[in-house]
């Protein structure tokens, strides 16, 4: 008498083969929609309003611009062409006044010169190499058994002590615009040779996209205290 053992081994094959293939593009959807919407909803405010002028004044003309994915796809397009137009005025002289200006303006503000200031620091450190620190190093989080990818930021020393502390940046997956800020121990972190970008592709892709090896051990130190 046969059993049916191999069927159902055989669905369940074929429902991880499904799932495995799907995933990439969830992932894909999920970050894209992400920065989709976070992009739209910057310049909404201000075309949806312009949108629906032109509709009531002709309606069997522009009436269709108050169709929801038409104002999310032109809000989109704004919010693009202001990007661009700011790369492109941030190389020029006027624009870099232009910027300094505006910077000096946020710096009179209370509590907004403190989140411009340190998102500016932190962009520009992740932006350049590191002189005598490496920027991608793995820490122990959650437990001492596992590892989380983090950018070093800063190096502290604890008071008292001297000892050398890091402040890391432990961004999550897929979204790295959040996450954790830990103070480790200098000898506890694992250094990396791999780049900021390399790093980044790894935390969106939830690992999927990485250099073949990958250090997990912290080096021996080679005396009392060691920079990174």
């Amino acid at each position: 008498m046969s059993s049916s053992p191999a069927p159902r081994a055989s669905f369940k094959a074929t429902l991880l083969t499904g799932l495995l293939t799907l995933l990439p593009l969830w992932l894909t959807w999920v970050v894209v929609k992400f920065v989709f919407v976070l992009l739209s909803d910057a310049s909404r405010p201000w075309t949806a309003p312009v949108l629906v002028q032109l509709a009531a004044i002709s309606p069997g003309t522009f009436g269709w611009l108050v169709q929801p994915w038409v104002q999310t796809a032109i809000a989109l397009i704004a919010t693009l062409c202001v990007i661009l137009l700011s790369g492109v005025m941030a190389r020029r002289v006027f624009g870099q006044r232009m910027l300094r200006w505006f910077e000096s303006l946020i710096r009179r503000i209370p509590f907004a010169n403190t989140i411009y200031g340190s998102a500016r620091q932190l962009l520009d450190i992740l932006q350049t190499k590191p002189g005598g620190t490496q920027r991608v190093v793995l820490v122990d989080f959650p437990h001492t058994e596992m590892k989380s990818i983090g950018f070093v930021t800063r190096v502290l020393r604890e008071h008292g002590t001297g000892r050398e502390l890091a402040a890391v940046y432990v961004p999550t997956t897929p979204n790295p615009t959040s996450g954790y800020l830990e103070i480790v121990p200098v000898e506890k972190i694992t250094p990396t040779d791999w780049t900021v970008d390399q790093a980044m592709s790894f935390i969106i892709s939830g690992g999927a996209v990485s250099p073949e090896s990958i250090p997990f051990s912290p080096p021996a130190a080679a005396g009392p205290t060691r920079s990174i």
